[in-house]
């Protein structure tokens, strides 16, 4: 009876303790696994405590066109400022669609640029969306066409209707930052002059001079038909750089061809600009997505709606990724590298903030993680008005390093 009555109380104790043992595992990072657990489990152990010092610097510094959210290093919310507020957050966007990649590639994987033969003459040019594809990759891959009275090549791609997604203006379609999206790109798409027909010409002069006594036949080939290649055999190949190298492009330079592209072939949607993969996986972890919305990988669309409190939550949960170390490595380095090269130099708080910032018209974001005494502090600031102050975002995250710690 003894032993039961023993049995039955070290089970209640288990049952009560458990949640503040796994908790506290959680915050300190004791355990690998449990770590990777909770980062795929479908909630979040962020608390809420009050903290009147930050309150105070928010409330006193910020009208009502800023959000603010600030975590601790132990995973509690501090302080916060219109945080449920739906806001453009620019290309804060390339925070979720980056990580997303990372959880689909190991780091060494690669896009690829492909020929495939069929029969005896007929060829197809098939590619992922590398975006420093180029006219010697190009060369490379077609000098292994081999001679043939008739030779029928096909360019596979995308519906031009697919080019761009939702919510991308026409001006923004002018510029080298809004070029189309396509699998098959020449450098990025930014020479409005290197399209996919400048890409045809190219190809069929190159086989007509070097099969003279050729007929060249250059075609383009829809993508949906994929299933007609289903007897075709790969001759040559031609590789991006690795996966960590486009999420260091994507973050770090916020180069929006390169979060696009690997964003669709992670989630295989070349065919269609639905990113409801992206809110779903999103979800699926606990996070706060209700009203958000997601029209693109990169921000550039003026349909995204996000709060800075998923910034901040999603941020925090990251952490317990098996990949952080590498995602945080693709972000701007304050003072150091990327867009936040230029920022406090030769300060103390170079080296010290790893984020992303996000620029558009009536629109700047800024967030990331602000390391404290080797401890980070997650902020995600997000700014819409017709009169954006870029400067108050960075003195906000200048006071924040150096106010009291909130424990």
């Amino acid at each position: 009876m003894i032993k039961k009555i023993y049995s039955f109380f070290l089970i209640v104790l288990l049952l009560v303790t458990s949640p503040f043992l796994i908790r506290y595992l959680l915050i300190n990072k004791k355990i690998r696994l449990l770590n990777n657990i909770y980062f795929n489990f479908p909630g979040i152990i962020t608390k809420n405590k009050k903290c009147p010092t930050y309150d105070a610097l928010l409330n006193q510094n910020l009208d009502d066109s800023f959000s603010v959210s600030i975590i601790n290093n132990n995973g509690t919310m501090i302080s916060s400022y219109n945080d449920e507020v739906t806001r453009l957050p620019a290309s804060n966007q390339k925070l979720f669609s980056s990580a997303y990649v990372l959880s689909k590639y190991k780091l060494n994987n690669n896009l690829k640029t492909s020929l495939l033969k069929k029969n005896k003459n007929n060829y197809y040019l098939l590619g992922q969306g590398d975006p420093d594809l180029n006219y010697e990759n190009i060369i490379e891959l077609i000098s292994n066409v081999k001679e043939n009275k008739i030779i029928n090549f096909n360019i596979v791609e995308i519906d031009s209707k697919l080019y761009w997604p939702m919510g991308w203006t026409n001006t923004d379609k002018l510029y080298e930052y809004g070029a189309p999206i396509s699998s098959l790109a020449i450098e990025s798409n930014y020479n409005k002059y290197d399209d996919i027909y400048a890409l045809k010409n190219f190809i069929k002069n190159y086989l007509e001079k070097k099969f003279s006594g050729s007929n060249v036949n250059i075609n383009f080939f829809d993508s949906e038909k994929k299933f007609y290649l289903k007897d075709t055999t790969e001759i040559n190949r031609v590789y991006s750089t690795p996966i960590l190298s486009l999420l260091t492009l994507t973050n770090s330079e916020s180069h929006n061809f390169t979060a696009e592209s690997i964003f669709k072939n992670a989630s295989n949607t070349w065919n269609d600009n639905d990113y409801i993969k992206l809110k779903n996986w999103l979800e699926n972890k606990g996070l706060p997505v209700t009203n958000t919305y997601f029209a693109d990988a990169s921000g550039l669309s003026r349909k995204n709606k996000i709060t800075t409190k998923l910034v901040g939550l999603f941020l925090d949960k990251m952490r317990y990724s098996n990949d952080f170390k590498a995602y945080q490595s693709t972000l701007s380095i304050m003072g150091v590298r990327g867009t936040l090269a230029k920022r406090f130099i030769n300060t103390e708080l170079a080296g010290k903030f790893f984020g992303k910032t996000g620029t558009l018209s009536n629109v700047f974001a800024l967030s990331g993680y602000l390391y404290k005494n080797d401890k980070p502090i997650i902020i995600s600031i997000i700014q819409n008005s017709n009169k954006i102050d870029k400067e108050k975002a960075f003195k906000l995250l200048r006071e924040v390093y150096y106010m009291k710690s909130c424990e």
